[in-house]
């Protein structure tokens, strides 16, 4: 019995140890600006109140499309005024992009499509890797104009509202696509001046 009472005091000295301890947190203003710091500030500042300190926790019941912020119908910002990389991100599943890959080797599909889709696939993977500000609705666009590509009518229109819900999606992609475009524009004006071989 002894040593179940010793096990006993050993687990609850374990668990007394292990105990999370809060520390204080102090709120300081260094040259204006705002600091959080685990020191008492050296200048101005005061200690925050636990209650006014949350927790590091994710509340996972938000739908994620909710919680996107609206999207701004602007010229991408430059590259240095970029914004950071968005934190709550819906992105296809590795389902969906093996999906993309089958219908990027169909033999029917035209050069076109066949670089839509192949596109796609790489902005899908981009955004698994925490690139742009998507939501469940900007993927349906994407898999709609995906399936609209086998179609004789409609993928240049698809293509079109997919690369757009790119462009508001991620600056970085609306900044390449624009320049995709540019390259297809002075193409197309190349080709229709070239001398016609008879």
């Amino acid at each position: 019995m002894p040593n179940v009472q010793a096990a006993i005091a050993g687990l609850m000295l374990t668990i007394a140890v292990a105990a999370p301890v809060r520390a204080e947190v102090w709120k300081c203003s260094v040259d204006g600006k705002l600091e959080y710091s685990d020191q008492p500030c050296q200048s101005k500042g005061a200690p925050m109140t636990p209650r006014s300190l949350q927790g590091n926790v994710i509340d996972t019941a938000t739908d994620a499309s909710a919680a996107a912020p609206t999207r701004r119908a602007s010229i991408p910002p430059a590259r240095s005024e970029q914004l950071p990389l968005a934190s709550s991100n819906v992105c296809p599943t590795n389902g969906d992009i093996a999906g993309m890959e089958t219908k990027a080797s169909s033999i029917t599909l035209s050069p076109e499509s066949k670089r839509f889709v192949q596109d796609e696939i790489r902005r899908a993977r981009q955004c698994q890797k925490g690139r742009g500000n998507y939501s469940a609705a900007d993927w349906t666009i994407s898999k709609e104009a995906v399936d609209a590509q086998s179609s004789f009518t409609g993928a240049a229109d698809a293509r079109r509202r997919s690369e757009a819900m790119h462009s508001a999606a991620d600056p970085n992609e609306g900044e390449l696509i624009a320049r995709q475009r540019e390259v297809e524009d002075r193409e197309a004006l190349r080709r229709s001046r070239a001398p016609i071989d008879r």
